[in-house]
């Protein structure tokens, strides 16, 4: 099998699977400049909260890196535009603005070495931001495999695979974790409208690594756990509130509520980084809404009208109360002893 590359550093350059090409094409693209990282941020060449991170630390570093500027304070307005550029990207996903502030503090404690080692400072921490993200996504792996049991049947939503992430994934990092232990289970894949992240991404990764899998449209899940088909629901994170409640990909908050009528547990898999404790709760994260033709186009075919009016916000939150468990890489913390402010 061949190894997934989400993303990675080559040294005056950023390489990204091109997300929008797969199941059908595995097309590497090359970025030179902060300004292309931006614009695969925004145009989802790569998505997924970990990954939007780990991409715009990166992005911070090749910004820096081609900078012309001679002194300190010249270097400063270039990093606060290179930061602002690439904060605007994606409004929900808070592992962007985690990442962005890591290579803000860098930058800042650097101020006093040259110029060649300030650079050389940040492209170190924007590496060691991706290898703690694979580091993290294990750990999280490990921390809930026991949540799979041998022979049950779990679904999933969305991607949150090595796609997902800087590499090995979260909610599916924890399915991956159980299967190389060697459990047998089936995987429900919901095809995750209307980008079909699940259906075009966690699919394919799956079927790279041998797991059994079964993609299903979004308006089935509630039938398989009404016939007793699920045995649990793994999902990710863009943000994660003060209170527990979890913002994720549209379509997650109606997953929620079946599971909770169906008695299913229902878990968040996502590292400390996603939780924003300037955030309340669910009600104040930011949802990003998206164009309208990924609505009505599916793969760039127009499949509805084309002048109609579309609502397509890309998140909804998930009230804690709906929540089983958070998994992260500190461990599991479930709706009764949760107490997200110890964690960070």
């Amino acid at each position: 099998m061949n190894k997934i590359i989400t993303i990675e550093w080559r040294g005056d350059h950023v390489v990204m699977i091109d997300q929008r090409k797969l199941p059908h094409e595995e097309i590497y693209v090359k970025l030179y400049s902060y300004e292309e990282v931006a614009q695969a941020i925004e145009t989802m060449v790569i998505r997924g909260a970990p990954a939007i991170g780990v991409a715009a630390a990166m992005g911070v570093a090749l910004g820096i890196q081609k900078s012309s500027s001679k002194d300190a304070p010249s270097l400063k307005q270039d990093f606060l535009n290179i930061y602002e550029r690439l904060y605007r990207t994606r409004p929900t996903a808070v592992n962007l603005r985690w990442g962005l502030e890591r290579m803000k503090n860098c930058f800042e404690n650097s101020l006093e070495l040259s110029i060649p080692e300030l650079k050389q400072a940040l492209e170190k921490e924007a590496i060691q931001i991706y290898e703690e993200d694979v580091e993290i996504n294990k750990k999280m792996g490990a921390n809930g495999k026991h949540l799979i049991q041998n022979n049950s049947k779990v679904m999933t939503y969305c991607n949150t695979g090595t796609l997902a992430t800087a590499g090995y994934g979260t909610a599916l990092g924890v399915i991956r974790a159980a299967y190389e232990e060697s459990k047998k289970f089936l995987v429900y894949v919901c095809e995750t409208r209307p980008f079909l992240q699940g259906l075009r991404l966690t699919s394919w990764e799956l079927y790279k690594e041998g797991i059994p899998q079964k993609v299903i449209s979004d308006n089935m899940a509630g039938s398989l756990m009404a016939k007793g088909e699920v045995s649990a629901i793994f999902v990710g994170a863009d943000r994660i509130a003060k209170n527990g409640d979890a913002a994720n990909k549209i379509g997650t908050y109606s997953l929620s509520v079946l599971a909770k009528y169906h008695t299913i547990p229902f878990y968040v898999v996502a590292p400390t980084s996603t939780i924003d404790l300037k955030c309340p709760t669910g009600r104040e994260i930011p949802i990003e809404e998206r164009s309208p033709k990924e609505v009505t186009h599916v793969g760039g075919k127009l499949v509805g009208l084309e002048n109609v009016d579309v609502y397509n916000p890309s998140f909804d939150v998930t009230p804690h109360e709906l929540i089983t468990a958070i998994i992260t890489e500190k461990g599991v913390f479930d709706s009764l002893s949760r107490r997200l402010s110890s964690l960070l």
